[in-house]
């Protein structure tokens, strides 16, 4: 008889509270990415989602459904699935797969369920800052030979507070405790989140074995026939993509929309398009949009557009526009990189290591220089200015090659 294969455990709960939702956020693509890298490969898998206090083992298959919900979420079916979706279609997501799991139990009964599904150990992988808790991690830990691994994507709560609402500031330094004590195995996205992870790290002890691995660009096929119905795209356009939060500093793009129709004939001011929904904390930069005569007009908010729809404005674009004061990742810098369209950006480090001096680096308070620039992308006659060359994007295979090397 030959030994039982060691397999991998992935906590899929913040994926299902996403089922529903039009557009996927950074972190929620990387979780993906590791539920479809994990549902191709041959070692045995599970899935952990926490939901009505308790963790619930999953098996494969439920990994494969809750894949396609979240590009078409589930339809309810009978009298209680028609009321559970009252709740939203995460709850409906939720009922669907505790009908599949192989069990339930609070975070200290977690061992004994792998112990009976999982008999041969491997790793638990926490990717999505949802669920990774002190509780759980330690439970995890007193399986039968199971290790932990945990993907930290930034430490912005920390190091900003000020863009960050109080219970994600304390969700994140109660995380950061509970890795020192309980990972095995720390994977961060980019070097200086390796760096700024160790610093709050410190408090609590030694950060554990850490690897950087960037993640991939998923590269959709643009799609216009997504676009929102009468969207103008009669004149050159800019593109800003991200929630409408505060760390993203579009206050930024307003005011210099404001110069531009100081400066230029209406006719003549290119169109700024804000791809993302309302965010939180950013009442002062909302009025200002409810109350602009430009809206509509030059300025354009366009929340819940698809992969396909963003890659079609990307396309076209003149230029990607991101003035963050911070970043985790910068999916949009790395992704309109990738389709060869020109980036105007705060020179973040994450930007210089992800993609190099690809873009155009304008200190996010310039307003003098980023109007500039927008000026000479637009150039004197109209005419667009020649194609960037693509840059080679960084690849999810190049990422699991790297996590998978240190937890076979």
């Amino acid at each position: 008889m030959t030994a039982a294969a060691r397999g991998r455990v992935l906590d899929v709960t913040r994926l299902v509270l996403r089922v529903g939702r039009p557009v996927l956020t950074g972190i929620d693509r990387v979780e993906r990415a590791y539920l479809r890298e994990f549902l191709q490969r041959p070692e045995p898998l599970l899935l952990l989602m926490r939901h009505g206090g308790r963790q619930w083992l999953l098996p494969r298959a439920a990994g494969a459904a809750l894949d396609g919900w979240l590009k078409a979420a589930p339809a309810p079916q009978r009298l209680r699935e028609r009321l559970i979706a009252r709740r939203g279609l995460p709850a409906l997501a939720a009922l669907r797969l505790r009908r599949m799991a192989l069990g339930a139990a609070p975070p200290r009964g977690v061992p004994a369920l792998l112990a009976r599904h999982l008999p041969a150990g491997g790793w638990y992988f926490n990717t999505g800052h949802v669920n990774a808790d002190a509780g759980l991690l330690a439970a995890m830990r007193r399986g039968p030979g199971i290790r932990v691994a945990v993907l930290v994507h930034d430490t912005i709560p920390l190091d900003f507070p000020q863009f960050s609402r109080p219970h994600a500031v304390a969700g994140l330094q109660a995380m950061v405790a509970a890795v020192v004590a309980h990972a095995d195995l720390v994977i961060c996205n980019w070097a200086a989140t390796r760096l700024d992870l160790a610093r709050h790290a410190a408090r609590h002890g030694p950060l554990p074995d850490s690897i950087v691995a960037h993640p991939g660009a998923d590269a959709a096929q643009p799609d216009p026939a997504a676009l929102p119905a009468g969207l103008p795209l009669d004149r050159p356009y800019f593109l800003a993509l991200g929630t409408l939060e505060p760390r993203k500093n579009h206050a930024l793009l307003l005011d210099l929309w404001d110069r531009l129709h100081e400066t230029l004939p209406e006719a003549g001011v290119p169109r700024l398009l804000l791809a993302g929904r309302r965010g939180w904390g950013n009442e002062a930069l909302f009025a200002r949009l409810d109350g602009s005569p430009h809206v509509g007009r030059t300025i354009h908010e366009l929340p819940g557009l698809s992969d396909g729809a963003v890659a079609a404005l990307l396309a076209g674009a003149r230029a990607l526009l991101m003035p963050s004061l911070a970043e985790g990742y910068g999916l949009p810098v790395a992704e309109a990189a990738a389709a060869g369209t020109p980036v105007i950006a705060a020179p973040l480090p994450v930007y210089l290591e992800v993609v190099g001096d690809y873009p155009v680096y304008v200190a996010a308070g310039d307003l003098y220089s980023w109007l500039a620039t927008i000026q000479d992308l637009l150039g004197t006659d109209g005419a667009v200015p020649g194609a960037m060359p693509p840059l080679a994007p960084k690849t999810w295979a190049d990422h699991f090659n790297r996590v998978l090397s240190k937890t076979c």
